[in-house]
């Protein structure tokens, strides 16, 4: 009897300030295609480091750029130890396309390129937001959820058809991750671990509820108004609004507005399942939140922790090699990055 076939995938995440490697390793039963059977997911290894200002500043792209260029060999290097592999039993290199920001997509792909032509190994570009969204899946064994997908650079809710993601809802001008950075500077709160991780923290402690822009449009939403709105409060009136006031009243109304066109994507596709992915999946009271609306329609949320929600290189790698399984590689001509690549652009052959 032939041994179960095998597919081991190198991702390489670094489209923003977080820099991921990871291997994972998809085993299919003998005698079956790799195209028409769903794999055993296992983990190998998942490498992370964070590039983080200090207090009060963001991220430059030519600063996280160069963090990415100095610490990719030592990722590397740790990623295929934990593993106990050698570059010869990689199959494929799966690597993000986009969308992100451009100088650390960039320095990110020409890792890719280059080992792919030292290694003789095919490339896979990678959609990001697939990528958490198939992590998310793999993690938490969610069927056909309604896909919340919220982090720095992404506010989405998403939901699966005829071999798509389509977005049923979206910001129409920053991400809730961003606001959230964005609203931790004025606060002066540090970027280790996050700027939402310390306001999540912060909102533990906040009690009084300040009134503040709700802004849903359809099944979009706004956060420009809502930041611009609550840093004149904190800057104008410093003594009237504390910060742990501040952090809670902003986390419950942009939270409410997340839940709201999440609740109506799960009513229209009849799915009793959400899942939350992206970095500001993390947060718990987001999490309790979209529990609350899921059990009042008799469903389910599924979530993942702060090894998956936050950018990481084995989502490029789950997401990438479920296409190279089905005989999908990126020509080295092909191989440009694209800071707007949308979710509903990739062809997702490997479901139903």
């Amino acid at each position: 009897m032939s041994s179960a076939k095998t597919i081991i995938a190198l991702g390489l995440e670094g489209s923003a300030n977080k820099l991921g490697v990871g291997i994972v390793k998809h085993t299919y039963p003998s005698g079956i295609p790799a195209a028409e059977l769903s794999p055993t997911y296992e983990e190998l290894a998942n490498i992370r480091d964070t590039y983080n200002p200090p207090a009060g500043h963001g991220f430059q792209p030519r600063d996280v750029a160069h963090h990415h260029r100095t610490l990719i060999l030592p990722l590397l290097r740790k990623a295929f130890a934990a593993a106990n592999l050698t570059p010869a039993d990689i199959d494929c290199i799966c690597f993000t396309k986009g969308p992100g920001m451009g100088a650390p997509l960039q320095s990110v792909a020409l890792v890719a390129r280059t080992l792919s032509q030292l290694w003789n190994k095919p490339l896979v570009g990678t959609n990001h937001c697939v990528g958490h969204i198939e992590m998310g899946r793999a993690i938490t064994g969610a069927q056909n959820p309604v896909v919340l997908y919220v982090s720095g650079g992404n506010t989405q809710v998403i939901a699966y058809s005829q071999q798509t993601y389509r977005i049923f809802g979206e910001t129409l001008d920053i991400a809730i991750g961003n606001c959230l950075d964005r609203f931790a500077r004025v606060l002066r709160l540090p970027n280790d671990p996050s700027p939402g991780y310390n306001i999540e923290q912060y909102a533990k402690r906040g009690s009084k509820f300040i009134p503040l822009p709700y802004t849903v449009k359809g099944m979009d939403v706004s956060f420009s108004g809502i930041l611009s709105f609550i840093e004149n409060l904190a800057k104008s009136q410093p003594d009237k609004y504390s910060p742990e006031d501040l952090c809670y009243s902003l986390q419950e109304n942009m939270f409410a507005m997340l839940v709201e066109i999440t609740e109506r994507a799960m009513a229209h596709i009849g799915s009793k399942e959400v899942l939350v992915v992206g970095g500001v999946g993390c947060n718990e009271r987001l999490q309790e939140m979209m529990g609350i609306m899921a059990e009042e329609r008799s469903g389910k949320v599924f979530a993942t922790d702060m090894r998956y929600c936050i950018d990481n290189g084995i989502m490029i790698a789950q997401a990438g090699v479920l296409a190279f399984a089905r005989g999908q590689t990126t020509p080295m001509d092909d191989t440009w990055i694209t800071q707007r690549f949308r979710t509903d652009q990739v062809h997702v052959e490997w479901r139903d």
